[in-house]
């Protein structure tokens, strides 16, 4: 099986049993480390002080009984075995055993105890199954070897040394590793049953499924995950929403021209008129409708620009009044029509930087929506000011208003406020979503305020230079 098709379910088990026997391993060659370098260093440093304090007492004359008996009871309460004698071959006899199959004291080491030096004794004796440590001490009578102490000691295993420690130590182990799997496999149970749940939720939202929500349970950073997956199937659903409704919308506004403009032809192909004022006019109507299907497609692509994150705004600094003096002279007819007072409160001082072409499209969208919306002989007043870093427009007109509880859709493709009005005013709701993509293109905001029959104020913000 290759790692990278392991489940991470099975990855963190396998670092936590890795983890278990590094541990294991470590513990043994701990203990080992102990065992040499503590029990074996200790018995050694031992075995070479009384050693040397049983030589001290040897009485530098001929053999004594004494020294002697003193040997015998030391052999007696001492865990060691002391052999005296005087003549390297007694000592040879007296252990005729041979360590790491060599013998008891090479000629080499002879030659250091003539000189009076001691020598240290380690390694494995077959007839004892098992390691001894030793050492030689001689005798020395004016500068002349009179005879040797041999004290040594067979080592305990490990098994022995810690023969008390090691049941202790497994049976803890033993608990120890039984408490790590349950609170493992706990942790993993919580930590995978969520991430499972996200999986196969994540398959079924592929699949076009959204109404379905993961049931958070905890606020960790799985609570936290799954929160955040909820959003974004949210987010998901009022988008596929959003497609469907806009895909109705489109279909429903083509094809009410589209049934205008077969009715028309084929009554003008079927003859079906009377005079030739009555063709004029059907064929007129085909053209308007043909005209609302162009304007409609038009804005469809220019919102689908506007929302496409590589497009850059021609953006160069703007006199504000000018801008707005400049759109409200293509807006004088409506405004004559319907007899609508313009009060203009407009600072000459405020420069923006921005596309004027976009900015002006901005101006129009808001300016026609309150003259349409206004009564007639109405009044509709605009206002610039800034800040220290900002500008403002406002345009505040007193005609229908606007339902506070259809504030928040505006600016929500195809979304009218009065669909009764839709044909007479012409718009096909997209009007306020491009002046929205506009303004923030521009690193500005806009926000409507309004009240049904008390009128509507529109406040745009941009950046002021």
């Amino acid at each position: 099986m290759k790692f990278k098709n392991i489940t991470l379910n099975q990855k963190i088990v396998i670092l936590i049993i890795s983890s278990l026997l590094f541990t294991i391993l470590f513990s043994y060659f701990f203990i080992t480390f102990i065992y040499k370098s503590m029990y074996i260093n200790n018995v050694k440093e031992t075995l070479v002080y009384q050693g040397k304090q049983t030589a001290a007492l040897y009485p530098h004359g001929s053999q004594s009984e004494g020294f002697k008996e003193k040997i015998q009871w030391y052999n007696v309460i001492s865990p060691y075995e002391v052999v005296y004698v005087d003549q390297v071959k007694d000592l040879k006899e007296n252990f005729p055993y041979k360590i790491d199959n060599q013998v008891l004291i090479s000629e080499k080491e002879l030659d250091l105890l003539n000189q009076g030096e001691l020598i240290e004794k380690e390694g494995y004796v077959e007839e004892f199954n098992r390691n001894i440590v030793g050492a030689i001490f001689p005798l020395m009578k004016d500068d002349q070897l009179t005879g040797f102490v041999y004290i040594y000691v067979p080592l305990a295993e490990l098994s022995e040394v810690f023969q008390t420690g090691i049941p202790i130590l497994v049976i803890v182990g033993v608990i120890f590793f039984l408490v790590i799997f349950l609170i493992l496999n706990s942790f993993l149970n919580s930590l995978f049953h969520p991430m499972k749940e996200i999986q196969s939720f994540s398959k079924e939202v592929a699949k076009g499924i959204f109404h379905k929500r993961i049931t958070v349970r905890k606020n960790d950073e799985i609570g936290e995950l799954a929160t955040t997956f909820n959003k974004m199937v949210e987010s998901l659903e009022k988008q596929d929403v959003e497609k469907k409704e806009f895909l109705s919308n489109v279909a429903h506004e083509i094809r009410t021209p589209l049934t205008y403009i077969t009715g028309y032809a084929q009554a003008l192909l079927d003859g079906v008129y009377t005079s030739k004022e009555e063709e004029d006019q059907k064929l007129a109507l085909v053209i308007k409708e043909t005209d609302r299907m162009k304007f409609l497609l038009q804005d469809l692509l220019d919102l689908t620009r506007l929302q496409d994150k590589s497009l850059v705004f021609e953006k160069q600094p703007l006199p504000l009044s000018q801008l707005i003096i400049e759109t409200l002279e293509l807006l004088t007819y409506p405004l004559e029509q319907k007899k609508i007072l313009l009060v203009k409160k407009l600072n000459d001082e405020v420069i923006i930087e921005g596309d004027q072409n976009r900015l002006q499209q901005v101006l129009i969208n808001v300016l026609d929506n309150a003259i349409k919306y206004s009564h007639k002989n109405g009044e509709i007043v605009i206002e610039t000011y800034e800040d220290q870093a900002n500008a403002f427009i406002t345009v505040k007109d007193y005609g229908i208003g606007i339902p506070k509880e259809k504030l928040k859709r505006i600016g929500e493709r195809f979304y009218r406020t009065d669909l009764s009005r839709s044909r007479d005013t012409g718009g096909f709701g997209l009007g306020m979503s491009i002046t929205n993509e506009i303004v923030r293109k521009h690193g500005g905001s806009l926000v409507i305020q309004s009240e049904k029959g008390k009128g509507c104020k529109v406040m745009i913000q941009l950046p002021s230079i």
